[in-house]
């Protein structure tokens, strides 16, 4: 397998499957793409025909889109692992994946993810509400499913990689979150892949000026 992904800084949706391979030890050749320069879209569609990243490529199958990879891996990697066992909970935590594939447009827009800094917005009241609703889906998982472990279903799953790069935003931004959702950014953090990703994100040097939101934050 080959993941295509861009800037680790930037890039939440590389985040998100590269998290699931790491995380279950999977074994696949990263390539890493800049972002920058006006050759872009000729560089990303030699990968895929959305001449967007992530993308991943198994035995010349190529899937693009974060979640439609990491479905794809858990289907054919994983024996479904990826997802909770129980099917209560598998769709409770697609449902949540999918709120966040295809929703919080106010957070993206204003928060965008750059692991290296810590920036000050004054968020608007669209993004306030996607930090609340967040807020409200990491302490309603964390108090139906604290017995089973510390992840939002209990065990590591693609909501926690759906979720990532959003915690990275929190801490960006300093975004208030209650006591549950502090204590879940905790187990993001103190993850071994997540802590491998920042790593390498505090190396990169490119910038993109666009996703550098806000001002410097004391």
């Amino acid at each position: 397998m080959k993941l295509i992904i861009a800037n680790r800084n930037y890039s939440s949706w590389s985040l998100r499957p590269w998290l699931l391979l790491s995380e279950f030890k999977l074994e696949f050749e990263l390539v890493e793409e800049s972002l920058a320069g006006n050759d872009l879209k000729e560089r990303l569609r030699r990968h895929s025909p959305s001449c967007k990243v992530p993308v991943l490529i198994d035995e010349g199958l190529s899937v693009w889109d974060s979640l439609a990879i990491c479905e794809y891996v858990s289907e054919q990697y994983l024996g479904g692992r990826g997802w909770p066992e129980s099917p209560a909970s598998r769709a409770r935590a697609r449902s949540v994946s999918a709120e966040m594939h295809s929703g919080f447009m106010g957070l993206r827009s204003e928060m965008p993810m750059n692991i290296r800094a810590k920036r000050m917005i004054t968020p608007s009241k669209s993004a306030l509400r996607d930090i609340r609703r967040i807020d409200e889906i990491w302490s309603d998982c964390r108090a139906e499913y604290a017995g089973e472990g510390d992840w939002l279903f209990g065990k590591f799953s693609i909501a926690d990689c759906m979720y990532a790069p959003v915690v990275m935003r929190f801490m960006t931004y300093g975004a208030e979150i209650s006591g549950p959702g502090q204590t879940y950014m905790e187990t993001v953090f103190g993850n071994s892949s997540v802590k491998t990703w920042i790593k390498a994100a505090l190396k990169e040097t490119e910038i993109i000026p666009e996703d550098e939101a806000g001002e410097p934050r004391p």
